[in-house]
């Protein structure tokens, strides 16, 4: 017992008045008298109302609210003792109260109504004693359900939290919209986050039910996940270090965290989204929580960065560095909405498909990534969403380079996902020189470079002319232009059917010659003459001078060129 207690029991027995009642409650014992105790505690009354127990009363109460502490305070009560009501005891002296049946019932201002007066006048007038109040009637279940004590506490809190919040909301969505959202939160947040996650979830549908704001709840849901879900190695690539238990507790957070996020996009930052969604796979949530985050970042892709989307892959088993599957379905996940939205005016097409290029070009080096997944997700990256297909020849030099045993097949692929028309100068001197790619590639690189030239060069071999010359000059040279790229087109077109034929060769070479046959594999029609084998190099190298930029249209050599030794310094990017 206290030292209070123990004075008041020093009073008792030095008035000579012997104890004739011992209460046994939560492994303590307390001899006290049955007058004090019967004139307020109904519990009690009914216990000592046998008359068969004349003598010394033993009463055990093995569930009394707070235990030995709250009988304590119900003791004290009942012999006049004064002690202090605050937010930290005012939910135990309650519950017990109402265990001990300490109502009007026996006395007037009995501690069920004195405790009332409490909550009413004092407890429940601030949101920082609500929140207290609440957080300790947690540990009095299910008794502080019973005299409504929690019930309370929420709608109280939902009541002050609206009003405080009514004039700060729209700073708030402001910020929450931009690109990279701050977390602006009221004084009162810091309040809440503390209550365990079952209650705080019962708070915030307390608040969006007295009229709060559901977009407004991501701030407070973002410090909430701080808050709970610390301490979790989601950044890395490592063995679990957390015990089932811990495991388990977190994984109720969390799941519960994505139940309440606003169903408005940008309400939280894609950052914020990315790192719910580590940790959704780090703790093995259900199926649905991580489907869900991923559809809500691939609503907000454009504002996410290459560090958003570098998510580790949880497994152990030799499996990739980083989790591709995911970000496959993120990403279609993010094309189904600019589908269904394109009108919207914030198309950010083009600023996800360079995310995308630079994510491939970070998972290429991986050599336990399969050629189909980088396929797979390269493929998803929409046409309109390259201005350049730099990114994506990066990507695939660095996964030719990761792997070298990719056969020749499988290569060709790989080099089929870019457009080689789309590369730049630099970019195109370097695929020229790169011995990793295909020589069907290196082929088109060269042409459409050859064709990038003619296209801003004239016939005479000089760039476009000025602006400032006469309308009568660049009438004739624009249609010599026209006539010229339409000649390209056309060499483009022979050099296609080149390099199906060098496929066909390719495929029949390793063939026995078939019967009747006149060479190898490769029929000829019936009705004409097989023409004579020509050397493929010889070929190509005849299509390849039809390219010369320096060709007029109608086929005669400029003037300019002829009798001199060598190319002047303006030719010697001809590839003739």
């Amino acid at each position: 017992m206290t030292n209070s207690m123990e004075k008041t029991s020093d009073w008792l027995f030095s008035q000579d008045i012997p104890s004739d009642v011992t209460v046994h409650t939560g492994g303590a014992s307390f001899s006290l008298h049955k007058f004090p105790l019967v004139s307020k505690c109904g519990y009690i009354r009914k216990m000592a109302s046998n008359p068969k127990d004349s003598g010394l009363l033993m009463v055990e109460i093995p569930d009394i609210p707070g235990g030995p502490e709250g009988f304590e305070l119900a003791a004290k009560f009942c012999y006049g003792i004064n002690f202090e009501l605050s937010t930290e005891n005012i939910a135990m002296v309650r519950c017990v109260s109402e265990f001990l049946e300490m109502t009007e019932d026996y006395a007037i201002g009995n501690l069920v109504t004195r405790s009332e007066a409490y909550l009413n006048e004092v407890g429940l007038k601030t949101l920082a004693g609500s929140v207290s109040i609440l957080q300790s009637s947690i540990d009095f279940l299910p008794m502080a359900d019973k005299v409504k004590l929690i019930n309370r506490c929420i709608d109280t809190i939902a009541f002050i939290v609206t009003k405080e919040s009514s004039g700060s909301t729209g700073s708030l969505v402001s910020s929450s919209c931009s690109s990279h959202p701050k977390a602006v939160v009221d004084w009162w947040v810091e309040d809440l986050i503390v209550l365990r996650i079952d209650i705080f979830q019962r708070v915030l549908l307390a608040m969006i039910s007295r009229g709060y704001k559901q977009y407004a709840l991501g701030p407070i849901l973002m410090l909430y996940a701080q808050k709970c879900l610390r301490g979790l190695e989601i950044y890395g690539k490592s063995k679990k270090k957390i015990n089932p238990k811990q495991e388990h507790e977190k994984r109720i957070v969390l799941e519960t965290i994505v139940s309440l996020l606003p169903r408005e996009r940008n309400a939280v930052s894609v950052s914020f989204l990315s790192m719910l969604l580590r940790a959704a796979i780090y703790l093995e949530t259900t199926m649905a929580c991580r489907l869900d985050l991923e559809n809500r970042i691939g609503l907000q892709l454009g504002q996410a960065v290459l560090d958003d989307i570098l998510i580790p892959s949880f497994h152990f088993d030799g499996d990739t560095m980083f989790d591709v599957d995911t970000i496959q379905r993120v990403m279609m996940n993010y094309l189904e909405y600019e589908l269904e939205t394109t009108n919207n005016q914030e198309n950010d097409m083009e600023k996800v498909g360079k995310l995308m290029e630079s994510y491939l070009a970070e998972i290429a080096s991986d050599r336990n990534l399969l050629v189909s997944k980088f396929i797979n997700l390269s493929e998803h990256i929409p046409e309109q969403a390259k201005v350049s297909e730099d990114g994506m020849y990066r990507a695939i030099d660095i996964f030719l380079k990761a792997h070298p045993k990719l056969s020749d097949t499988e290569r060709k692929k790989v080099c089929s996902l870019m457009d080689c028309q789309k590369l730049s100068r630099e970019a195109c001197a370097h695929a020229a020189q790169n011995d990793r790619l295909p020589v069907q590639t290196v082929v088109q690189v060269l042409y459409y470079e050859q064709q990038r030239l003619r296209d801003t060069m004239d016939g005479s071999g000089q760039i476009a002319v000025e602006p400032t010359t006469t309308t009568t000059t660049i009438r004739p040279l624009s249609d010599e232009l026209s006539q010229l790229k339409k000649e390209n087109q056309d060499l483009k077109f022979e050099l296609l059917k080149m390099k199906m034929k060098l496929k066909e060769v390719e495929r029949s070479s390793g063939d026995k010659f078939a019967a009747g046959s006149p060479i190898g594999g490769i029929r000829f029609s019936a009705d004409k003459p097989p023409l004579p084998r020509k050397s493929f190099i010889n070929s190509l190298s005849k299509k390849l001078g039809k390219l010369t930029p320096f060709l007029r249209a109608d086929g005669v050599v400029p003037s300019s060129t002829r009798g001199m030794n060598k190319p002047s310094k303006d030719r010697r990017h001809s590839m003739s």
